[in-house]
């Protein structure tokens, strides 16, 4: 932005700006004069000897502080880009004699005086020579015909003595950003740019934000094993020796005991459990971190109630979780209920509760949901109750807050605090009370607290988008490096260990080519590919299909749940190739097997990057990453990556040579596509 500077003047008041430069001018040559003249008489009347040594060396404290004088509005003017830029400022050195040397009208001629002492080199403005040596600042300006000739518009304005402040229009093209002259008043941001360059306001985030629990990184060099993790009980430790794991991932062996510390009615010492919040890489465990806490504090239940609630943003990841708890809840008499649509409503509701003589007796301890589906049973099922609720799980969290549109969280707080309803025969045990600090009156009946427990890859850091959430002292687990613990620093993204990751530079017409290179020429097997919409990924499947060689299938909303879940068992069989997708199965989903990911279309976010890449590279194994970018993409991508503090992607070039074998055939498949995709508009109108 120009910077507009007023011009004051307290002597003349002429508001012609060449007229009034001129006279400025003529001002300042007439008293440079003056001041020579009257030092030259200064000189002669002290009668200073000729020569000057180490005996007679005798310093002017008078010259040497106006000197200093000189020096100091010397630099003023020199700072002025304007001023600077159209003065010429020469020095003359006047010797002990009284001879000096001059320079005038590009003809200098240099007349020194023979001394026996050596010439002093000082700073501008201060002397250090004999008796009456000084450097007398001199500048010679052009004369005033010449400055009245110019035509740029940018003359100097500068008055020394009065101290008259200067302004000009700053040229915006200038790319450095110097400061304004002395005495200005600036009128626009300069220097609130200007402070923003010094120095980045960081935010001030709350105390368990800015010092989370510091969880290591590396799966397979910090595995431990399940006897130093005694907090897990007999039970659920053969169930998981009998599924093959024998020991627990660094995110596991930190999260679980921090849950189970909490117990069921109360935390340590009797104080409200805090709520739990896990951000790690995917495929770190994160499931089975919530699972076995939550069933262990179930085990000892006597009454059937809904004690523990997960809520998570898709069907195809609620049916993970739902098998999961299964398999550990197989046994023990706990009851897992899964609401997400694939049965109907009624059916629904029959699995959470069944009617009795005294009222709804619950069939339900876990259950598992989407929150479309939980808010149309909070409505509309009277025998769904959540007024014993201990656990909510929030998985994928930061998807679950973008959703929070649908107020599903304000409806089960409601519904977890809500009185006794009427229909259920047995009283209520243990009241529930609103969070807060541990009191003689909340300590004569015992509470049953509402923890939360929220996990996801890319857990927020903004404090504003995690007040929604009402979490009660809350604690964050986060995964570090060693690198990281040695620099004291922690990044806001955390990618698996195993993952390689490249960018590919392509062209639009022929980023299928590129993919059937990688398929058919690198022999990439249980590929998982990403498109950025349903219709690119339908296009691209049929495009696939009909160049053939690849057994290719389609994963998206035009499946039916029972076709979306084959198409998976398939691709976990290796019976299939290549699956594209959309972003539906980016979340969460454990896809076994997968050893590359292509992103086929770039991630417009960086959420969206971390969590497709992270369908790879699982519980430590080693993935490639692959994404194709478009020329004018490339800057922006590669910057979302930078700023997200991510490594440095490889690049990965393909050669036109290698394309060229697949071009006929390839061009073939687009005839073809062109056909089929005529065909199927012309379903869709009849």
């Amino acid at each position: 932005m120009a910077l507009f500077v007023v011009p004051r003047y307290l002597g003349d008041k002429d508001n012609d700006l060449e007229d009034h430069s001129q006279v400025l001018l003529r001002q300042l040559q007439e008293r440079i004069r003056a001041r020579q003249q009257q030092k030259q008489q200064q000189q002669q009347d002290d009668h200073m000897p000729a020569e000057s040594g180490p005996d007679n060396e005798m310093p002017d404290l008078d010259l040497e502080k106006k000197a200093k004088q000189e020096s100091r509005k010397r630099k003023q003017t020199e700072e002025s880009p304007l001023i600077g830029g159209h003065r010429k400022r020469k020095k003359k050195l006047c010797t002990e004699g009284g001879e000096g040397m001059e320079e005038k009208d590009g003809d200098p001629s240099l007349r020194r005086s023979k001394t026996s002492g050596e010439e002093s080199k000082t700073p501008q403005g201060r002397t250090d020579g004999g008796e009456g040596s000084e450097i007398k600042l001199d500048s010679h300006l052009e004369n005033d015909s010449s400055a009245g000739e110019r035509k740029d518009g940018l003359e100097s304005r500068a008055n020394e003595s009065h101290g008259e402040e200067e302004e000009t229009l700053k040229s915006p093209e200038d790319p450095k950003e110097t400061p304004p002259p002395p005495n200005t008043i600036v009128i626009g941001d300069w220097g609130l740019k200007a402070a923003q360059k010094k120095k980045k306001v960081e935010p001030l985030l709350p105390r368990w934000l800015a010092e989370p629990k510091l969880v290591q990184r590396r799966i397979k060099e910090n595995v431990v094993p399940l006897q130093d993790v005694p907090v897990i009980h007999p039970k659920l430790r053969k169930k998981l020796q009998a599924n093959g794991i024998e020991s627990l991932f660094p995110v596991q062996a930190e999260v679980i005991p921090a849950i189970l510390e909490s117990g069921f009615l109360a935390g340590r010492g009797g104080y409200q459990p805090s709520d739990i919040c896990v951000s790690a890489p995917t495929g770190s465990g994160k499931t089975l971190a919530f699972v076995i806490p939550v069933v262990q504090a179930l085990l000892d239940r006597v009454v059937c109630r809904v004690r523990a609630l997960a809520v998570l943003p898709t069907k195809e990841l609620a049916q993970q979780v739902n098998k999961v708890f299964n398999i550990y809840t197989d046994g023990t008499g706990l009851k897992v209920v899964q609401l997400t649509g694939q049965k109907s409503f009624a059916k629904e509701q029959e699995s959470l509760a069944e009617e009795t003589l005294t009222g709804f007796r619950s069939l339900a301890d876990i259950v598992v949901a989407t929150p479309g589906r939980l808010v149309d049973h909070l409505q509309q099922s009277p025998q769904f109750s959540l007024k014993e609720l201990r656990f909510l799980i929030i998985d994928e969290a930061d998807r679950m807050i973008d959703n929070m549109h649908q107020d599903w969280l304000r409806q089960v707080v409601a519904a977890a605090h809500s009185a006794v309803e009427e229909g259920f025969g047995t009283p209520q045990l243990f009241r529930r009370a609103e969070q807060g600090p541990l009191t003689a009156a909340r300590a004569g009946c015992p509470h049953v607290p509402l923890q939360k427990l929220l996990f996801s890859a890319t857990l927020t850091r903004n404090p504003e988008k995690l007040q929604p959430l009402g979490l009660y002292r809350p604690r964050l687990f986060t995964p570090i490096s060693l690198e990281e613990k040695a620099t004291e620093t922690t990044k806001k993204y955390a990618l698996p260990e195993g993952l390689s990751q490249y960018y590919v530079p392509c062209s639009l017409r022929w980023k299928p080519l590129f993919l059937l290179h990688f398929l058919l020429r690198l022999k990439f097997s249980r590929v998982l590919c990403f498109t950025n919409s349903r219709d690119t990924s339908h296009r691209l499947f049929l495009l696939l299909r009909a160049f053939g060689g690849v057994n290719v299938a389609e994963f998206s909303s035009r499946l039916n749940p029972r076709q979306r879940k084959l198409t998976l068992k398939e691709f976990e069989q290796g019976k299939i190739q290549l699956l594209i997708s959309t972003d539906a199965t980016a979340r969460g989903i454990d896809i076994g097997g997968v050893k590359c990911v292509i992103s086929y279309d770039a991630p417009q976010f960086i959420r969206t990057y971390i969590h497709r890449v992270g369908r790879t590279a699982r519980a430590g194994k080693a993935g490639l990453a692959f994404t194709m970018v478009l020329k004018q993409q490339e800057r922006k991508f590669l910057k979302m990556l930078r700023e997200a503090g991510l490594p440095e992607l490889e690049q990965q070039l393909v050669k036109n040579t290698s394309l060229q074998p697949l071009l006929p055939q390839y061009e073939e498949a687009l005839a073809d596509l062109q056909k089929i995709m005529k065909e199927e508009r012309a379903e869709k109108r009849s």
